[in-house]
């Protein structure tokens, strides 16, 4: 049975009847990931879109040994490394559940039918990727024009419920510092309230 949410968010962009939320039903498949799974690994083709139902996952990268995170989603967003997956090429990204998620996702193959199927498909899938074009940009700007205590700050008021499901450690990895700089940062921030 197709969510709620997922249908929802695909009516907040564009019409839909109920013959093509029968083409959506049919189109997207459950998926069901244990904390600690990959939706995409390194050097993986990003071969699906995914709407995360229940659960939360995180973005990164591995530089040199290191995982850097720069985003989550959690519930109600679409969750995809597009630089991979529109043009089926291997993902130098990785995006990994860090709680058990349940989602619904639909592989590039389907995401050609959904277009072609449902009136508005294609407008559906501009306006998502202008959205996320949107949201890299703001976070490549914030990357490089915000202190680590600025991006803390702006995480805490754009996404307080994250900082009890999110470690410190990725939470840290994020605002680009060391888990034990993130305790001063905290501190200080604490201390000024």
């Amino acid at each position: 049975m197709m969510p709620e949410a997922l249908i929802s968010s695909i009516r907040s962009l564009i019409h839909l009847g109920e013959e093509e939320e029968a083409v959506i039903g049919r189109l997207f498949k459950k998926k069901v990931l244990k904390k600690g799974d990959f939706f995409l690994a390194d050097g993986q083709v990003c071969k699906h879109a995914g709407f995360i139902e229940k659960g939360l996952v995180r973005y990164y990268i591995n530089a040199d040994g290191e995982e850097k995170t720069y985003d989550f989603g959690q519930e109600c967003n679409f969750v995809c490394n597009y630089e991979s997956f529109l043009p089926q090429t291997p993902s130098t990204k990785i995006i990994q559940a860090l709680e058990d998620c349940a989602l619904w996702q639909i592989s590039h193959t389907d995401l050609q039918v959904f277009y072609q199927s449902v009136t508005g498909g294609e407008r559906f899938g501009r306006l998502v990727i202008e959205q996320v074009f949107a949201q890299l940009l703001h976070a490549v700007t914030s990357l490089y024009t915000d202190s680590p205590e600025n991006r803390y700050q702006k995480l805490v008021s754009e996404h307080p419920d994250l900082l009890q499901r999110v470690s410190q450690y990725h939470i840290a990895s994020y605002v680009g510092v060391k888990p034990q700089s993130l305790s001063r940062i905290r501190k200080r921030i604490f201390s000024q309230k």
